[in-house]
């Protein structure tokens, strides 16, 4: 543990953000999963569950947690597949 205060704070901010961007993360991989079963299977909700992972995944790449190239990628698989 760090002495000097600005490097406590550094830990306790560092932590949440890394709580966050996980979250984010997690988020976007859900959808997309999602997205992708309701494709295969040809649900109802195929097209409402393909913008929700487009969206998730145009947030994640918009904070950085995702490249833009591989969001762009991700894209672009999923559309395909619709």
């Amino acid at each position: 543990m760090p002495n000097i205060k600005s490097a406590i704070k550094r830990v306790k901010t560092n932590a949440s953000a890394n709580a966050q961007n996980s979250q984010t993360k997690s988020a976007m991989r859900t959808a997309v999963k999602r997205a992708e079963t309701a494709v295969t299977n040809n649900e109802e909700n195929k097209n409402d569950s393909i913008k929700a992972a487009i969206k998730a995944v145009e947030k994640a790449a918009s904070k950085g947690l995702v490249h833009k190239n591989a969001a762009a990628r991700k894209k672009s698989q999923l559309m395909k597949k619709a």
